[in-house]
Protein backbone atom coordinates (compact mmCIF):
# COMPACT_ATOMS: atom_id res chain seq x y z
CA UNK A 1 0.00 0.00 0.00
CA UNK A 2 1.65 3.39 -0.76
CA UNK A 3 0.19 6.87 -0.18
CA UNK A 4 -0.90 9.46 -3.63
CA UNK A 5 0.05 12.70 -3.72
CA UNK A 6 -2.17 15.17 -5.86
CA UNK A 7 -1.34 18.60 -6.57
CA UNK A 8 -2.45 21.35 -4.62
CA UNK A 9 -5.53 23.12 -6.48
CA UNK A 10 -5.35 26.76 -6.57
CA UNK A 11 -8.63 28.94 -5.40
CA UNK A 12 -7.10 32.39 -5.34
CA UNK A 13 -6.98 34.03 -8.66
CA UNK A 14 -6.65 38.53 -9.27
CA UNK A 15 -8.32 40.34 -11.85
CA UNK A 16 -5.14 41.49 -14.10
CA UNK A 17 -4.67 45.10 -13.17
CA UNK A 18 -3.97 47.85 -16.16
CA UNK A 19 -0.57 49.39 -13.48
CA UNK A 20 1.09 46.09 -14.03
CA UNK A 21 3.57 45.30 -16.82
CA UNK A 22 2.15 42.94 -19.28
CA UNK A 23 3.00 38.82 -19.46
CA UNK A 24 3.07 36.46 -22.17
CA UNK A 25 0.37 34.53 -19.91
CA UNK A 26 -2.47 35.62 -18.07
CA UNK A 27 -2.48 35.80 -14.37
CA UNK A 28 -4.12 33.10 -13.65
CA UNK A 29 -2.75 31.05 -15.63
CA UNK A 30 0.74 31.98 -13.87
CA UNK A 31 -0.90 31.41 -10.70
CA UNK A 32 -1.20 27.72 -11.54
CA UNK A 33 1.96 27.45 -13.19
CA UNK A 34 3.43 28.84 -9.44
CA UNK A 35 1.23 26.12 -7.82
CA UNK A 36 2.34 23.45 -10.16
CA UNK A 37 5.92 24.76 -9.28
CA UNK A 38 5.01 24.09 -5.55
CA UNK A 39 3.83 20.98 -6.28
CA UNK A 40 6.26 19.07 -7.87
CA UNK A 41 9.25 20.44 -5.21
CA UNK A 42 6.74 19.08 -2.55
CA UNK A 43 6.38 16.00 -4.76
CA UNK A 44 10.33 15.52 -4.81
CA UNK A 45 11.08 16.17 -1.01
CA UNK A 46 8.38 13.39 -0.42
CA UNK A 47 9.18 11.27 -2.80
CA UNK A 48 13.24 11.65 -3.07
CA UNK A 49 14.20 12.87 0.30
CA UNK A 50 15.46 9.89 3.12
CA UNK A 51 12.36 8.50 5.08
CA UNK A 52 13.39 9.93 8.64
CA UNK A 53 13.77 13.24 6.43
CA UNK A 54 10.59 13.86 5.49
CA UNK A 55 8.65 14.02 8.56
CA UNK A 56 10.62 16.65 10.20
CA UNK A 57 10.74 18.66 7.18
CA UNK A 58 7.10 18.74 6.57
CA UNK A 59 5.98 18.86 10.38
CA UNK A 60 5.70 22.55 10.46
CA UNK A 61 3.36 22.80 7.84
CA UNK A 62 1.04 20.04 8.69
CA UNK A 63 0.80 21.24 12.31
CA UNK A 64 0.12 24.26 10.97
CA UNK A 65 -2.85 23.00 8.45
CA UNK A 66 -3.60 20.69 11.49
CA UNK A 67 -4.18 24.76 13.70
CA UNK A 68 -5.76 26.10 10.95
CA UNK A 69 -8.09 23.17 10.20
CA UNK A 70 -8.86 22.91 13.91
CA UNK A 71 -9.55 26.79 14.24
CA UNK A 72 -11.57 27.48 11.21
CA UNK A 73 -13.61 24.35 12.11
CA UNK A 74 -14.62 24.75 15.63
CA UNK A 75 -16.81 27.53 17.32
CA UNK A 76 -17.61 27.26 21.06
CA UNK A 77 -19.23 23.80 21.60
CA UNK A 78 -19.10 22.80 17.84
CA UNK A 79 -16.58 20.65 18.39
CA UNK A 80 -18.82 18.17 20.78
CA UNK A 81 -20.14 16.95 17.83
CA UNK A 82 -17.03 15.44 16.91
CA UNK A 83 -17.17 11.68 17.92
CA UNK A 84 -13.65 10.69 18.07
CA UNK A 85 -14.07 7.24 19.49
CA UNK A 86 -15.61 5.74 15.92
CA UNK A 87 -13.40 6.56 13.02
CA UNK A 88 -10.97 4.02 11.02
CA UNK A 89 -7.19 3.78 10.30
CA UNK A 90 -6.16 5.51 7.74
CA UNK A 91 -2.31 5.25 5.85
CA UNK A 92 -0.29 8.11 6.49
CA UNK A 93 3.50 7.13 6.00
CA UNK A 94 5.35 8.00 9.20
CA UNK A 95 2.66 9.71 11.23
CA UNK A 96 3.08 8.21 14.23
CA UNK A 97 7.54 8.67 14.21
CA UNK A 98 7.06 11.70 16.47
CA UNK A 99 9.78 10.91 19.31
CA UNK A 100 12.84 8.17 20.03
CA UNK A 101 11.55 6.25 23.19
CA UNK A 102 14.81 5.22 23.91
CA UNK A 103 15.69 9.17 24.77
CA UNK A 104 12.50 9.38 26.83
CA UNK A 105 13.31 6.80 29.48
CA UNK A 106 10.44 4.51 28.25
CA UNK A 107 9.72 1.26 29.83
CA UNK A 108 12.48 -0.93 28.07
CA UNK A 109 9.62 -3.98 26.87
CA UNK A 110 7.33 -1.10 25.13
CA UNK A 111 10.91 0.27 23.32
CA UNK A 112 10.20 -1.80 20.14
CA UNK A 113 12.09 -0.08 17.96
CA UNK A 114 15.37 -0.09 20.31
CA UNK A 115 14.15 -4.04 20.72
CA UNK A 116 14.98 -4.66 17.31
CA UNK A 117 11.54 -4.99 15.95
CA UNK A 118 12.00 -5.44 12.05
CA UNK A 119 8.39 -3.88 10.75
CA UNK A 120 8.18 -0.77 11.04
CA UNK A 121 4.86 -0.13 9.31
CA UNK A 122 2.83 0.30 12.53
CA UNK A 123 3.97 3.57 12.50
CA UNK A 124 2.29 4.89 8.87
CA UNK A 125 -1.56 5.29 10.45
CA UNK A 126 -3.52 8.30 11.51
CA UNK A 127 -6.80 7.68 12.79
CA UNK A 128 -9.69 9.53 10.88
CA UNK A 129 -12.74 10.06 13.45
CA UNK A 130 -16.07 8.81 11.61
CA UNK A 131 -18.23 11.67 10.21
CA UNK A 132 -15.36 13.24 8.42
CA UNK A 133 -14.46 15.58 11.85
CA UNK A 134 -10.36 16.15 11.94
CA UNK A 135 -8.20 14.73 14.93
CA UNK A 136 -5.18 16.93 14.35
CA UNK A 137 -1.48 15.59 15.33
CA UNK A 138 -0.88 15.96 18.67
CA UNK A 139 0.90 19.66 19.24
CA UNK A 140 2.84 20.03 22.30
CA UNK A 141 2.83 23.23 22.78
CA UNK A 142 -1.35 23.60 22.70
CA UNK A 143 -0.48 20.64 24.95
CA UNK A 144 1.21 22.84 27.57
CA UNK A 145 -0.74 25.63 27.11
CA UNK A 146 -4.08 23.92 28.21
CA UNK A 147 -2.35 22.84 31.70
CA UNK A 148 -0.37 25.80 31.98
CA UNK A 149 0.90 25.44 35.78
CA UNK A 150 -1.07 22.81 36.44
CA UNK A 151 0.02 19.09 38.26
CA UNK A 152 -1.37 16.17 35.09
CA UNK A 153 -1.65 12.79 37.13
CA UNK A 154 -1.85 9.41 35.40
CA UNK A 155 -3.58 6.58 38.05
CA UNK A 156 -4.27 3.49 37.44
CA UNK A 157 -2.62 -0.04 35.30
CA UNK A 158 -0.17 -0.29 33.13
CA UNK A 159 -2.25 0.55 30.11
CA UNK A 160 -2.50 4.26 31.96
CA UNK A 161 1.58 4.10 32.55
CA UNK A 162 1.31 2.94 28.59
CA UNK A 163 -0.21 6.44 27.78
CA UNK A 164 1.63 8.36 30.70
CA UNK A 165 5.05 7.56 29.05
CA UNK A 166 3.60 8.52 25.84
CA UNK A 167 2.60 12.01 26.79
CA UNK A 168 5.99 12.53 28.60
CA UNK A 169 8.10 11.86 25.31
CA UNK A 170 5.72 13.74 22.74
CA UNK A 171 6.07 16.52 25.60
CA UNK A 172 9.49 15.98 25.69
CA UNK A 173 10.01 15.99 22.18
CA UNK A 174 9.47 19.58 21.80
CA UNK A 175 10.11 21.33 24.94
CA UNK A 176 12.72 20.85 27.41
CA UNK A 177 11.75 18.51 31.00
CA UNK A 178 13.38 17.35 33.87
CA UNK A 179 12.55 13.95 35.82
CA UNK A 180 11.25 14.96 39.98
CA UNK A 181 11.39 11.28 40.83
CA UNK A 182 11.28 7.67 39.74
CA UNK A 183 11.16 4.59 41.83
CA UNK A 184 14.63 3.76 43.69
CA UNK A 185 14.58 0.78 41.81
CA UNK A 186 15.38 0.97 38.50
CA UNK A 187 13.69 -1.71 36.97
CA UNK A 188 9.96 -0.38 37.89
CA UNK A 189 7.98 2.64 36.82
CA UNK A 190 5.40 2.49 39.06
CA UNK A 191 5.74 6.08 40.23
CA UNK A 192 7.41 8.81 38.59
CA UNK A 193 7.05 12.33 38.06
CA UNK A 194 8.54 14.72 35.09
CA UNK A 195 8.14 18.64 35.59
CA UNK A 196 8.36 20.89 31.95
CA UNK A 197 9.21 24.39 33.43
CA UNK A 198 8.35 26.34 30.59
CA UNK A 199 5.03 26.22 31.30
CA UNK A 200 5.02 25.38 34.99
CA UNK A 201 3.68 21.63 34.51
CA UNK A 202 4.20 18.40 35.72
CA UNK A 203 2.86 14.77 34.63
CA UNK A 204 2.82 12.12 37.32
CA UNK A 205 2.02 8.63 37.19
CA UNK A 206 0.61 6.26 39.86
CA UNK A 207 0.79 2.79 39.72
CA UNK A 208 -2.68 1.20 41.43
CA UNK A 209 -4.23 -0.84 38.83
CA UNK A 210 -7.27 -1.17 40.78
CA UNK A 211 -7.36 2.97 41.44
CA UNK A 212 -8.87 2.51 45.36
CA UNK A 213 -5.99 1.00 47.69
CA UNK A 214 -4.90 -2.62 47.31
CA UNK A 215 -2.63 -4.88 48.66
CA UNK A 216 -1.17 -8.29 47.55
CA UNK A 217 -0.57 -9.34 44.26
CA UNK A 218 -0.06 -6.01 42.79
CA UNK A 219 2.41 -5.09 45.04
CA UNK A 220 4.05 -8.16 45.57
CA UNK A 221 3.85 -10.62 42.52
CA UNK A 222 4.36 -13.45 44.51
CA UNK A 223 1.24 -13.20 46.56
CA UNK A 224 -1.45 -15.40 45.33
CA UNK A 225 -4.33 -12.90 45.95
CA UNK A 226 -5.51 -8.94 46.05
CA UNK A 227 -7.12 -7.22 48.97
CA UNK A 228 -8.82 -4.21 47.61
CA UNK A 229 -10.48 -1.31 49.75
CA UNK A 230 -13.45 0.18 47.54
CA UNK A 231 -14.10 2.43 49.99
CA UNK A 232 -10.33 3.81 50.51
CA UNK A 233 -8.65 6.17 47.56
CA UNK A 234 -5.35 4.64 46.55
CA UNK A 235 -2.02 5.72 49.12
CA UNK A 236 0.41 7.59 46.96
CA UNK A 237 -2.51 9.45 44.48
CA UNK A 238 -4.74 9.65 47.50
CA UNK A 239 -1.71 11.99 49.66
CA UNK A 240 -1.83 14.11 46.88
CA UNK A 241 -4.81 14.51 45.49
CA UNK A 242 -5.38 17.97 46.67
CA UNK A 243 -2.23 19.01 44.21
CA UNK A 244 -4.11 17.51 40.96
CA UNK A 245 -5.19 19.13 38.27
CA UNK A 246 -6.25 17.32 35.78
CA UNK A 247 -6.23 13.07 36.36
CA UNK A 248 -6.26 10.82 34.39
CA UNK A 249 -8.17 7.13 35.30
CA UNK A 250 -7.69 3.87 34.04
CA UNK A 251 -8.27 0.10 35.20
CA UNK A 252 -10.24 -3.01 34.09
CA UNK A 253 -7.20 -5.41 33.35
CA UNK A 254 -7.10 -6.46 36.54
CA UNK A 255 -10.26 -6.27 38.12
CA UNK A 256 -11.28 -8.97 35.68
CA UNK A 257 -8.49 -11.48 36.83
CA UNK A 258 -10.05 -10.86 40.21
CA UNK A 259 -9.73 -9.62 43.84
CA UNK A 260 -11.14 -10.12 47.66
CA UNK A 261 -12.90 -6.89 48.25
CA UNK A 262 -13.38 -5.05 51.17
CA UNK A 263 -15.38 -2.29 52.65
CA UNK A 264 -13.41 -0.91 55.87
CA UNK A 265 -12.30 -3.96 57.44
CA UNK A 266 -14.92 -6.52 56.16
CA UNK A 267 -15.31 -8.53 53.23
CA UNK A 268 -17.93 -7.29 51.29
CA UNK A 269 -17.40 -10.52 48.23
CA UNK A 270 -14.68 -11.73 45.64
CA UNK A 271 -13.85 -12.29 41.97
CA UNK A 272 -12.29 -15.41 41.19
CA UNK A 273 -10.99 -15.88 44.68
CA UNK A 274 -10.08 -19.59 45.15
CA UNK A 275 -13.04 -21.50 46.21
CA UNK A 276 -12.40 -23.09 49.93
CA UNK A 277 -12.41 -19.05 50.61
CA UNK A 278 -16.06 -19.11 50.20
CA UNK A 279 -17.13 -15.19 49.66
CA UNK A 280 -19.70 -14.15 47.94
CA UNK A 281 -19.13 -13.86 44.23
CA UNK A 282 -19.67 -9.66 43.27
CA UNK A 283 -17.81 -10.29 40.00
CA UNK A 284 -15.69 -7.30 38.30
CA UNK A 285 -18.60 -4.78 36.95
CA UNK A 286 -19.64 -3.74 40.36
CA UNK A 287 -16.34 -3.26 42.06
CA UNK A 288 -15.20 -1.13 38.92
CA UNK A 289 -17.89 1.31 39.52
CA UNK A 290 -17.19 1.47 43.15
CA UNK A 291 -13.60 2.47 42.35
CA UNK A 292 -14.51 4.83 39.65
CA UNK A 293 -16.68 6.48 42.46
CA UNK A 294 -14.29 6.09 45.22
CA UNK A 295 -11.81 8.13 43.06
CA UNK A 296 -14.28 10.91 41.55
CA UNK A 297 -15.58 11.62 45.00
CA UNK A 298 -11.86 11.63 46.55
CA UNK A 299 -10.93 14.02 43.15
CA UNK A 300 -13.91 15.71 43.17
CA UNK A 301 -13.58 17.40 47.25
CA UNK A 302 -11.89 20.63 47.87
CA UNK A 303 -11.62 22.59 44.03
CA UNK A 304 -12.31 22.80 40.66
CA UNK A 305 -10.58 20.00 38.63
CA UNK A 306 -11.07 17.84 35.95
CA UNK A 307 -10.63 14.08 35.61
CA UNK A 308 -10.99 11.68 32.86
CA UNK A 309 -12.16 8.16 32.61
CA UNK A 310 -10.54 5.91 30.21
CA UNK A 311 -12.01 3.54 28.62
CA UNK A 312 -10.68 -0.21 28.28
CA UNK A 313 -8.00 -1.18 25.72
CA UNK A 314 -8.22 -4.73 24.59
CA UNK A 315 -4.81 -7.41 24.60
CA UNK A 316 -5.08 -9.56 21.07
CA UNK A 317 -3.52 -12.51 22.17
CA UNK A 318 -5.99 -14.22 19.27
CA UNK A 319 -6.69 -16.64 21.53
CA UNK A 320 -3.05 -18.03 21.50
CA UNK A 321 -1.32 -18.85 24.93
CA UNK A 322 0.71 -15.63 26.05
CA UNK A 323 4.04 -17.41 26.08
CA UNK A 324 3.39 -18.33 21.90
CA UNK A 325 5.65 -16.42 20.29
CA UNK A 326 3.21 -15.98 17.87
CA UNK A 327 0.57 -15.15 19.90
CA UNK A 328 0.37 -11.59 18.12
CA UNK A 329 1.90 -11.52 14.91
CA UNK A 330 -0.38 -9.45 12.81
CA UNK A 331 1.22 -6.25 11.09
CA UNK A 332 -1.68 -3.82 10.01
CA UNK A 333 -4.41 -2.52 11.47
CA UNK A 334 -8.21 -4.61 10.90
CA UNK A 335 -10.42 -2.82 8.39
CA UNK A 336 -14.07 -1.30 9.11
CA UNK A 337 -16.15 -4.62 9.88
CA UNK A 338 -13.47 -6.99 10.03
CA UNK A 339 -13.04 -7.77 13.88
CA UNK A 340 -16.27 -6.70 16.15
CA UNK A 341 -16.01 -5.50 19.75
CA UNK A 342 -16.21 -8.60 22.13
CA UNK A 343 -19.26 -8.10 24.40
CA UNK A 344 -16.71 -7.55 27.32
CA UNK A 345 -15.03 -4.67 25.68
CA UNK A 346 -18.54 -2.87 25.06
CA UNK A 347 -19.49 -3.55 28.83
CA UNK A 348 -16.63 -2.48 30.47
CA UNK A 349 -16.79 0.90 28.40
CA UNK A 350 -20.55 1.19 29.17
CA UNK A 351 -19.55 0.99 32.66
CA UNK A 352 -17.01 4.15 32.37
CA UNK A 353 -19.91 6.03 30.81
CA UNK A 354 -22.38 5.61 33.53
CA UNK A 355 -19.89 5.94 36.10
CA UNK A 356 -19.11 9.65 34.36
CA UNK A 357 -22.71 10.36 33.86
CA UNK A 358 -23.62 9.70 37.29
CA UNK A 359 -20.56 11.45 38.88
CA UNK A 360 -21.55 14.81 36.82
CA UNK A 361 -24.77 14.74 38.35
CA UNK A 362 -23.51 14.39 41.65
CA UNK A 363 -20.93 16.94 41.07
CA UNK A 364 -23.82 19.51 39.68
CA UNK A 365 -25.69 19.25 43.46
CA UNK A 366 -22.60 19.93 45.59
CA UNK A 367 -20.38 23.03 46.08
CA UNK A 368 -17.86 21.66 44.12
CA UNK A 369 -17.87 21.72 40.75
CA UNK A 370 -15.53 19.07 38.84
CA UNK A 371 -15.43 18.75 35.42
CA UNK A 372 -15.55 15.17 34.11
CA UNK A 373 -15.04 13.07 30.81
CA UNK A 374 -14.29 10.13 29.17
CA UNK A 375 -11.58 9.35 27.00
CA UNK A 376 -12.88 6.70 24.67
CA UNK A 377 -10.11 4.45 22.90
CA UNK A 378 -11.52 1.20 23.00
CA UNK A 379 -12.65 0.94 19.24
CA UNK A 380 -9.65 2.65 18.46
CA UNK A 381 -7.29 0.37 20.54
CA UNK A 382 -9.25 -2.95 19.28
CA UNK A 383 -8.05 -2.40 15.75
CA UNK A 384 -4.52 -2.07 16.14
CA UNK A 385 -3.58 -5.54 16.85
CA UNK A 386 -0.41 -4.70 15.07
CA UNK A 387 0.89 -2.04 17.43
CA UNK A 388 1.50 -4.28 20.39
CA UNK A 389 5.53 -5.35 20.83
CA UNK A 390 4.74 -8.82 20.69
CA UNK A 391 8.04 -10.92 21.13
CA UNK A 392 10.01 -7.78 20.79
CA UNK A 393 9.09 -7.25 24.50
CA UNK A 394 12.42 -8.35 24.40
CA UNK A 395 16.04 -7.37 23.18
CA UNK A 396 16.99 -9.15 19.99
CA UNK A 397 14.61 -12.07 20.50
CA UNK A 398 15.76 -14.31 18.11
CA UNK A 399 19.52 -13.63 17.81
CA UNK A 400 19.83 -17.24 19.02
CA UNK A 401 17.03 -18.74 17.01
CA UNK A 402 13.47 -19.12 17.46
CA UNK A 403 12.38 -20.20 21.15
CA UNK A 404 9.45 -22.74 21.30
CA UNK A 405 8.11 -20.73 23.85
CA UNK A 406 8.35 -16.59 24.91
CA UNK A 407 6.40 -14.32 26.21
CA UNK A 408 4.52 -12.19 23.89
CA UNK A 409 3.46 -8.24 25.09
CA UNK A 410 0.09 -8.50 22.77
CA UNK A 411 -1.79 -6.00 25.71
CA UNK A 412 0.87 -2.53 25.38
CA UNK A 413 1.44 -0.85 22.29
CA UNK A 414 5.05 0.38 21.41
CA UNK A 415 6.35 3.75 21.93
CA UNK A 416 5.88 5.42 19.74
CA UNK A 417 2.90 3.46 18.11
CA UNK A 418 -0.88 3.56 18.44
CA UNK A 419 -1.28 5.17 21.90
CA UNK A 420 0.31 8.53 20.72
CA UNK A 421 -3.71 8.42 19.64
CA UNK A 422 -4.71 8.57 23.24
CA UNK A 423 -3.31 11.96 24.10
CA UNK A 424 -4.11 13.39 20.97
CA UNK A 425 -8.13 12.73 22.09
CA UNK A 426 -6.49 13.53 25.56
CA UNK A 427 -5.42 16.98 24.04
CA UNK A 428 -8.49 17.80 22.36
CA UNK A 429 -11.09 16.89 25.71
CA UNK A 430 -8.83 19.60 27.34
CA UNK A 431 -8.83 22.06 24.55
CA UNK A 432 -12.52 21.92 24.49
CA UNK A 433 -12.62 22.57 28.26
CA UNK A 434 -10.65 26.20 27.54
CA UNK A 435 -13.19 27.49 24.54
Amino acid sequence: MGASYQPLDPHNHHKPSSKNPPCFVSKPVCALLACGFVSLALLHLLCCSPAGAQRPAFSPLLQYINNTYYSVSSVPGGDEGCNYSEGRWVWSPGYARRYNATECNVKESHDCLRNGRPDTGYLDWRWQPAGGCPLPAFDAGAFLSAVRGKHVAFIGDSMVRNQAQSLVCLLGAAFPSRLVYRDADQRKHNFWRYAFPAHGVTVSFYWNPFIVKATGKSEDESVRENHVHLDTPGDGWGADADTIDVAVLGASHWLLNGAIYYNGSEVIGAHNAPAELNYTGVGYAWPLKMAYRTAVERLSSSRPRTVVLATFSPAHFEGRPSDSPTACTKMEPYEEGEKELDWICRELRDIVYDEAEAARARSAGGDVTTRVEVLDVTKLAAMRPDGHPSVYMHRDPFAHGVPERMYSDCLHFCLPGPVDTFNEILLQILRRKRR
